[in-house]
């Protein structure tokens, strides 16, 4: 099997490739990097991805950091599948919503993922109100931006499922204390990914007693 993935996978970054690779039915294998046991912190690892992250897509010696890179190549493996973008101006299309994901939509999202999820439960402290106030505003502006876009649009990019719904779909699996309620678009394309039956794979694969034993 030439095609691995070096995830962690209750990590939103690690299912956003899984899913893709699930979606498009192409065969691989999964590394677990364990972040809080210090793996990425490993000479073996480090020599994959020098920034001491995941995931990592190793395919046949070729080597690729970044989840939104590695969601372009795993979408270009698979053409027909419709996942990447077919054209110039549908490449800047996904482009655009991918990089939005970096700049405004992952930071945002990040802040309550962190304070009403890892603080808990991984390093045992109780959410500081200041920072989920500050989190609940920043993702107030990219969700309004996002659900105005999907109030016209099934999908975030080219009118179809495409690479950039995983990209922003991926971090609102986790019952983070997003206020959705406001965004009834934003949830139906939600809704929508959630069905999808990799995404429905995908998230078995994330469940804590599946990322023991990957």
């Amino acid at each position: 099997m030439s095609l691995r993935l070096h995830v962690f996978p209750p990590s939103p970054r690690a299912f956003k490739v899984m899913a893709a690779a699930n979606h498009l039915g192409l065969t691989w294998e999964s590394r677990l990097v364990h972040l809080f046991q210090g793996d990425q912190d490993q000479p073996a690892y480090i020599a994959l991805n020098p920034n001491r992250r995941m995931p990592t897509l190793w395919d046949d010696g070729f080597v690729l950091w970044e989840a939104n890179a590695i969601l372009q190549y795993l979408a270009a493996k698979a053409p027909a599948s419709g996942l990447g973008p077919a054209s110039v101006r549908e490449q800047a299309e996904v482009n655009r919503w991918q990089f939005w994901d970096l700049a405004h939509w992952e930071p945002a999202v990040s802040v309550l993922l962190n304070e009403n999820l890892k603080k808990p439960i991984v390093m045992g402290q109780a959410p500081n109100p200041e920072e989920v106030a500050k989190g609940e505003a920043a993702f107030q502006v990219c969700a309004a931006i996002l659900e105005a876009h999907l109030a016209e649009h099934a999908f975030v990019a080219c009118d179809r499922l495409t690479v950039a719904d995983f990209s922003l779909g991926a971090f609102l699996n986790h019952n983070a204390g997003y206020p959705l309620v406001p965004y009834p678009a934003l949830r139906r394309w939600l809704e929508a990914l959630q069905r999808l039956p990799a995404w429905r794979d995908t998230r078995a694969q994330c469940l804590p007693s599946a990322a023991a034993a990957a």
